[in-house]
């Protein structure tokens, strides 16, 4: 267990939906004002190799909650249910004193075991995980008390369609764009509204440890930014995206069509369902996206600055990560739903009291997040968690450490056919793939229908697939054999490292490595 000498432990996990780690560390961290996460990263330990383990939002955030492969918690798509007895974050920290306490959400689907028929938990996917107390509700289709804020404030948000309140506020006379600013100000913002109340319910948590996760959703689309956030970065600065042509890229792999197909960029901004794909218009959405990182980083510095003011600066354990990517128009594509960088690097950033800053270039996965957390409030990590702790190198140390990252995700729907279902006739149970990250070479297997993809960093990385080429054959199958030992290690071990015996049950410890 993790001690400290700080006289409580608080714990502040916070969660930024879809921030690439190249924003903070990489191709657009040039592009992009961030100075509050830039200066936090300065006193903190930074993981520059961290990658979500599963995709989209509901079941990185299972991940990251119980620690665990989404090939163990099987929580795979936005809807689908988590076990309701799956230890995570926050029933573990429950035991440690705690009363873990929610700013925003967890995208949590209920097990309908444990609910009555007709239960309103069974017909949202954005429901708390359980274990939190949710005190200030900040869900993407719902974030009730925000909206109720902003008819307070006199908005028209009163738009048949959910989501209308995304749309543009558009000076008169003129055409429509979609940097437009949103029709609400700067401060009356979902992420102004969430961090006001997060500063408010904390402000008598000064004398007593406290657990806080605060879930900010920006930048996740839809990509509406209020002034000056919303024209902030000039389109024509920015780098364009990692492609091939569109022709190349149809032809890439089999998977990519139906990619193409799934999240369209008129799917990632509101009132423009004929936008077009032309560059101009891939590099003003990317303009907002960082225009939407940046409010957040503004907020961020509020809630620091509330924690250096308040005396608790050095007494808590602050995170700071993303749930996973966005490709951003990288292979002309947009969301998350692929197996490339852009949709699976996310930044981790840990400052703990007492810790020297540094970074860290070894492989990390959103599943040693919860370990790490409970390792450091001192309480047991349990055998179903699959991440390992990350205390050690939060103490200086170099523990022994694995070379890669395993990743994976689902593309199938058992109620409505994906694109990859309909075009290849897939099911819920084969479309799914595993991802395995070395430092030089990146397999992609898929479970049916597709052959895999390997990416060599030696060559050109992500726009060429190597698996076919003779020379890496031996490559492949090391790769493959890699990729299944790691799973065949890690498959569910909820109650595997307990024996029963004539005295009763006996809990042994899990290996992790």
């Amino acid at each position: 267990m993790a001690t400290t000498d700080t006289p409580h432990k608080n714990v502040l996990f916070i969660v930024i939906d879809q921030l690439r780690a190249d924003c903070v560390h990489g191709a657009l961290a040039d592009h992009v004002n961030l100075p509050n996460l830039q200066a936090l990263m300065a006193e903190s330990v930074v993981f520059k190799n961290n990658y979500s383990v599963t995709n989209p939002c509901g079941p990185s955030r299972v991940s990251l909650l119980t620690a665990r492969y989404a090939m163990n918690h099987r929580s795979i798509r936005n809807g689908t249910p988590l076990a309701h007895d799956t230890p995570n974050l926050a029933t573990e920290a429950a035991k440690a004193g705690y009363d873990p306490m929610l700013f925003g959400y967890t995208d949590t689907s209920q097990d309908p075991r444990a609910y009555p028929e007709g239960h309103p938990a069974l017909t949202t996917y954005e429901h708390p995980m359980n274990g939190f107390r949710e005190v200030c509700e900040m869900r993407l289709e719902e974030s009730h008390g925000w909206r109720a804020d902003l008819r307070a404030k006199g908005y028209d948000i009163e738009g048949e369609d959910l989501f209308d309140i995304f749309r543009v506020d558009t000076p008169d006379g003129q055409p429509p764009r979609p940097n437009d600013p949103a029709l609400y100000k700067a401060e009356d913002s979902d992420t102004a509204y969430l961090t006001n109340q997060f500063l408010e319910g904390m402000k008598d948590k000064v004398d007593q440890p406290w657990f806080a996760h605060l879930t900010w959703i920006r930048p996740h689309p839809p990509f509406n930014a209020p002034a000056p956030y919303n024209d902030m970065y000039d389109p024509a600065s920015l780098p364009l995206p990692e492609r091939l042509s569109q022709e190349e890229e149809k032809n890439f792999h089999p998977y990519m069509k139906p990619l193409h197909n799934y999240a369209t960029i008129a799917s990632t901004v509101e009132g423009f369902p004929d936008l077009d794909s032309s560059d101009g218009s891939v590099q003003t959405l990317r303009a907002v996206y960082l225009g939407l990182a940046t409010e957040v980083d503004h907020h961020l510095g509020r809630v620091v600055s509330w924690l250096k003011d308040s005396g608790q600066y050095e007494n808590t354990l602050l995170v700071v990560t993303a749930d996973h990517g966005e490709l951003l128009g990288d292979r002309h594509a947009w969301g998350k739903l692929a197996p490339f960088k852009g949709a699976f690097h996310t930044p981790l950033i840990i400052r703990a009291p007492g810790t020297k800053s540094r970074e860290i270039s070894h492989f990390t996965e959103s599943s040693d997040i919860t370990p790490t957390i409970l390792d450091w409030i001192g309480t047991d990590i349990p055998a179903s968690m699959d991440g390992r702790s990350l205390v050690p190198w939060l103490q200086g140390e170099t523990p022994e450490w694995r070379d890669f990252a395993y990743s994976e995700f689902d593309f199938g729907n058992p109620i409505d056919p994906t694109p990859w279902q309909k075009e290849y006739g897939l099911n819920q149970s084969n479309a799914n793939c595993a991802i395995l990250r070395e430092e030089r070479f990146t397999l992609v297997h898929f479970a049916d229908g597709f052959e895999p993809m390997l990416f060599d960093s030696e060559g050109k990385g992500e726009l060429e697939n190597v698996a076919a080429k003779p020379e890496l054959t031996g490559e492949m199958l090391r790769l493959t054999q890699k990729l299944l030992s790691h799973r065949m290690k890690n498959t569910d071990h909820l109650l595997s490292t307990i024996m029963i015996t004539k005295d009763g049950p006996v809990n042994t410890t899990r290996p992790r490595g």
